[in-house]
């Protein structure tokens, strides 16, 4: 198994900003520490040993506070000098990595699902890009991702409100090569001008993890990891 995760750090938290001030979203307190500090230690407990973190908006705060080295973990930075996108800044930080396959993870996103678990689906299905699905009830804020009876990604459905539904839960397996020869911009969302752009032609999968999630993309969320994660 890879040993090697990227995360996306570079978030600029606007809609947290009443609340976390001038601080990147992966910095917001959540009871002494920050939210990164979570999911870094997640990382450490599933065997990885070394994450690139993609770092734009306010990165001295991020870079200061973890250093080269946290948690068992040595860090990498990869700076964005501009925004680039979920996707845009994959692909950057994927010059960081000397392996042939890499996770990925959003930094403002914790989702406890198993990585080794998620990996070895992702060789025995053969994908070229893999991603761990939250099984979710009663929503409408994330729209839902749709698989065949072999994991296969089939589809996508944009957000409503729905009783259940498999939605993204912003972890994934990939080969480094994964975005070679494709129409992409610089700036481009893995979401929007990848997985939904390239799903029938590539063969992306999707795996059910019934594990722990938090977004804290929004207040009410932020407030609820606080009261979860104490």
């Amino acid at each position: 198994m890879t040993k090697t995760a990227i995360v996306l750090a570079g978030g600029l938290g606007t809609r947290l900003r009443g609340i976390i001030g001038d601080l990147p979203k992966p910095m917001a307190d959540i009871n002494g520490r920050p939210f990164l500090q979570y999911l870094l230690e997640y990382l450490s407990r599933q065997g990885l040993e070394r994450c690139v973190l993609s770092v734009g908006y306010r990165r001295d705060a991020i870079m200061g506070y973890f250093g080269e080295r946290f948690g068992g973990i040595d860090l990498v930075y990869c700076v964005e000098d501009e925004p680039l996108g979920t996707g845009g800044a994959i692909t950057k930080a994927l010059s960081y990595v000397d392996d042939q396959e890499v996770f990925a993870l959003n930094g403002d996103t914790l989702f406890l699902a198993d990585l080794p678990g998620l990996y070895e689906l992702y060789r025995c299905h053969n994908c070229a890009f893999a991603m761990a699905l939250k099984p979710m009830r009663d929503f409408d804020r994330y729209g839902v991702v749709v698989v065949d009876d072999e994991h296969r990604v089939v589809g996508f459905q944009e957000k409503r409100a729905r009783g259940f539904g498999l939605i993204n839960g912003g972890v994934y397996v990939m080969n480094t090569q994964v975005f070679d020869g494709l129409d992409l911009q610089e700036n481009f969302s893995i979401e929007k001008d990848f997985l939904e752009r390239y799903y029938q032609t590539k063969r992306f999968c999707g795996f059910e993890f019934d594990a722990y999630f938090i977004d804290i993309g929004v207040a009410q969320d932020y407030e609820r990891a606080k009261a979860e994660l104490a």
